[in-house]
């Protein structure tokens, strides 16, 4: 079957954003005296929304509910404002969508990213790229869960077996597996191919353009 349709993630996909996610996290833990992290150490906080981010970042002894949320918040009105300052697209990423607008393929973003940054970040980054563009509204809507996977097909008219879901963690390859839809991995992101694959991967690209084989398109010298 040819593929029709191809679902993204954001953070880790298309966009490398862990500076800006990292610098806004930090921000707000140098301000409540607490520990920073390198951003080695939040490549692997990132994936499970910014609520779980927040949780990761914070030292054992202040980390009940309370401390979270307050956190949360002036997390995300540090990142809010600053949420696009060293955010970039990946090298071949927007040669790779006007390529896949060329030939009609369809696209979605769907991350665990909140719905009102993912909307900001992917618009500012790619305007005109994507429909819809799906961020988290409700935790328990959140990746692996399929909901919002099987919803954004039905926005595209297409069924699951006509779309690609490309991600760059375990979570995505699992949400991709349980919405019936091909996964497939990046190896630019935040996790190692070995997760990916564990996960469900079909396949790892280790360019964008890679893509356009698997989706039967007319190819593109690298």
């Amino acid at each position: 079957m040819k593929f029709k349709g191809v679902i993204f993630d954001l953070d880790g996909t298309l966009v490398n954003s862990l500076e800006d996610i990292a610098d806004a996290m930090n921000s707000v833990l140098q301000n409540q005296n607490y520990p920073t992290h390198s951003y080695d150490d939040y490549q692997y906080f990132i994936g499970s929304g910014l609520r779980n981010l927040v949780s990761k970042s914070l030292p054992t002894t202040h980390n009940d509910e309370k401390d979270i949320d307050s956190c949360y918040h002036l997390m995300i009105e540090e990142y809010r404002d600053n949420c696009t300052r060293k955010t970039t697209s990946y090298k071949g990423i927007i040669e790779l969508l006007d390529h896949l607008v060329l030939h009609n393929i369809k696209m979605s973003v769907f991350s665990n990213k909140s719905d009102e940054l993912t909307k900001k970040i992917t618009t500012a980054l790619f305007p005109n790229y994507f429909d819809p563009i799906v961020g988290l509204t409700t935790e328990s809507l959140k990746k692996p869960n399929p909901s919002e996977a099987l919803e954004i097909g039905k926005k595209l008219g297409l069924k699951s077996e006509e779309i690609i879901f490309v991600g760059d963690s375990g979570i995505d390859m699992q949400t991709a597996t349980n919405a019936n839809m091909l996964a497939v991995g990046v190896s630019w992101g935040y996790r190692p191919k070995e997760e990916l694959v564990a996960n469900g991967a079909k396949y790892v690209l280790d360019h964008p353009l890679h893509l356009i084989s698997i989706l039967q398109l007319d190819g593109v010298t690298l």
